[in-house]
């Protein structure tokens, strides 16, 4: 069972704030108190599902005596018109919680999807799919979690919890050896990754012993012969100008990682509805 951290818990009471304020207007109107009432989440098109754990947070925060019922688990592979999950209990709680939970539901699932095509891209090559900090503010978590259910894998949750050097730290320092150099004085398990744009600071960080180095923004041709002089010396992660139509390319340079900002900043929300069957 997903253990979901405290913060995630405070986002979505405060999602609830934002969107219900002191009480649904349109809902005390017209909605009879205590009527029951069941929805379904319905599938709008075909899609990688993800985020079931905080649609169903959604309801417990809200109301604890609604009833929240998956029909599939994380990571399946949904089509259009399957029935994904049933809610029954207090109608004027399943309307309240209906929209955030739509939106956790299809953002997440969007990404997975998202994430997923890359990941079929690669299929057959040793290189791994990175998500970056490229997220949402406030919804790192879901985020990245979402990355993982399409099969991807993360990169650095923060800034506090692995060491990259990238092009402002070297332009404030002066070059990459003496910037590595003072990374070396971190804890010993802290890999150090150095960011690169080009074949020339790719031999210095290599020299200089970093752990990891991502090859920003490089022509392909260079990543290839990035990966001849490493001789797997150091992990070498690809970033920059990522497409579906090019990964795979990349991918066979013999590279470990791919990073892309893309699979969670620009992935499209899946089309997925809510709707009372009474």
């Amino acid at each position: 069972m997903l253990r979901i951290p405290e913060s995630v818990v405070q986002f979505i009471k405060s999602a609830l704030e934002e969107d219900i304020g002191n009480k649904d207007v349109t809902s005390e109107l017209l909605i009879p108190e205590g009527l029951k009432s069941k929805a379904i989440y319905l599938a709008k098109e075909d899609f990688i599902l993800a985020g079931i754990p905080f649609a169903e947070l959604v309801f417990k925060l809200l109301d604890p005596t609604i009833n929240f019922k998956s029909y599939f688990k994380e990571g399946s592979s949904i089509k259009k018109g399957y029935t994904i999950a049933k809610i029954k209990g207090n109608a004027y709680s399943i309307l309240a919680g209906e929209r955030l939970s739509l939106n956790i539901l299809q953002r997440l699932s969007g990404i997975a999807t998202l994430t997923n095509k890359y990941i079929e891209e690669i299929k057959g090559t040793k290189a791994r799919i990175l998500d970056t900090r490229k997220t949402t503010p406030c919804m790192r978590y879901m985020e990245k979690y979402a990355v993982r259910i399409g099969g991807g894998n993360n990169h650095r949750f923060g800034l506090f919890d692995g060491i990259l050097i990238k092009d402002n730290h070297i332009a404030l320092i002066g070059n990459i050896k003496d910037s590595i150099k003072r990374a070396k004085t971190a804890h010993h398990l802290l890999k150090i990754e150095v960011e690169v744009k080009n074949l020339r600071e790719f031999k210095i960080a290599l020299e200089s012993g970093a752990d990891i180095i991502m090859l920003d923004n490089m022509p392909i041709d260079e990543i290839k012969e990035a990966v001849r002089i490493n001789r797997k010396r150091a992990i070498l992660e690809v970033s920059g100008g990522i497409t579906i139509e090019n990964v795979r390319e990349v991918a066979k340079t013999g590279v470990d990682y791919i990073s892309i900002g893309a699979i969670t900043h620009s992935a499209k929300a899946v089309d997925i509805s809510l709707e009372i069957i009474k």
